[in-house]
């Protein structure tokens, strides 16, 4: 069944495929306490699509979070970035959104400095 699934998305060419929620949340719980106090930078990761931004942002304080930030890829139109730093942890949609000069490429010198600013990748 889900070799079909993939067949039939290779004949669509559509090949976007998204990490489940739970997959994240059984992941990421065996290292809860690296997150403590970091930043944590989702390069290329569209915050309405992700289910690693929505773990980091549901259980941000859980977490100990200090920041999260994404950035998004965007070749055709403007590219953004958005941070959340907490107050509002079950609201995924409580963000600060900020335009990337670029097209959001994760090479470009902007999403560089802003990897800089991060803990973890």
């Amino acid at each position: 069944m889900k070799h079909r699934h993939l067949e039939n998305a290779k004949k669509a060419k559509n090949d976007e495929f998204y990490t489940l929620f739970a997959d994240v949340e059984a992941e990421f719980s065996y290292y809860t306490e690296h997150f403590r106090g970091k930043t944590v930078y989702c390069n290329c990761d569209d915050p309405n699509k992700s289910a690693i931004w929505e773990y980091f942002h549901k259980n941000f304080s859980k977490l100990g979070l200090k920041k999260l930030i994404a950035s998004c890829y965007n070749p055709e139109n403007q590219a953004y970035y958005f941070v959340y730093a907490g107050r509002g942890d079950s609201d995924i949609e409580l963000l600060e959104k900020y335009s990337l000069e670029g097209n959001g490429d994760f090479r470009s010198q902007e999403c560089v400095e802003i990897l800089k600013e991060a803990d973890i990748i």
